[in-house]
């Protein structure tokens, strides 16, 4: 496997992406998405006691009692302010909080999602490309279009229309605008800090679908 070419440092925050082998699909109904989403709540503790499939074996009192350790304490690989979940690829704006944190959430959630699809569809094989991508965010500037980025997907992908991206539920973005119930591992206030309310950033997002629409559509052309 080739190095990464940057360093991951605490502190900081990534634009964290990877897709599909062959850009396969690793998402095929709400239950996949739904899976992903408690992967993503689950490690992203850095003290987790068991594996995800092994919590889910417990007894229902016991899986609430080990979340509410966890929430309470707090201790976190990573801090995520965005994402999307598309059917073929995923983005994440987060901040690395612990020494190699991004990597281990990364790397514990693809693997316990990679077994759970092969198991559930009798698949075998790697499910994502090698090496996740890891884009270090420099400035405000950066993180506040970065979101944006993120949040338009489903947009630029034609799977919903810009007026209806607070619809698509398998993202950051309806929490955003106050169109869906809250995602507990999402942290907003990054984000928020930069606007007045909900209104602001849809404003701030949707003005600029259709310029990210014809940059996707050049993209798609030159391939």
């Amino acid at each position: 496997m080739p190095a990464r070419m940057i360093v991951l440092a605490s502190g900081e925050i990534y634009h964290v992406f990877n897709r599909g082998v062959m850009r396969l699909d690793i998402f095929y109904n709400a239950f996949d998405y739904k899976r992903f989403l408690e992967l993503i709540d689950y490690y992203r503790f850095a003290n987790t006691s068991v594996s995800f499939s092994k919590f889910r074996t417990l007894p229902l009192d016991q899986r609430y009692t080990l979340l509410k350790g966890l929430r309470k304490e707090n201790i976190l690989h990573v801090d995520i302010y965005a994402f999307c979940l598309m059917p073929n690829h995923f983005h994440f704006v987060l901040k690395q909080i612990s020494t190699n944190g991004l990597t281990v959430f990364i790397g514990n959630v693809l693997n316990a999602y990679a077994r759970y699809l092969n198991l559930k569809y009798k698949r075998v094989g790697p499910l994502c490309q090698s090496r996740f991508k890891a884009v270090l965010i420099e400035s405000d500037e950066q993180f506040i279009h970065t979101c944006r980025y993120v949040h338009l997907n489903p947009s630029t992908g034609f799977l919903v229309s810009t007026p209806q991206l607070y619809t698509y539920k398998w993202s950051s973005y309806p929490q955003y605008v106050g169109k869906s119930i809250d995602n507990s591992f999402l942290n907003t206030k990054e984000l928020r800090s930069f606007f007045t309310n909900g209104n602001s950033i849809q404003t701030f997002t949707e003005d600029n679908a259709d310029f990210q629409k014809s940059l996707a559509y050049i993209k798609h052309l030159q391939k």
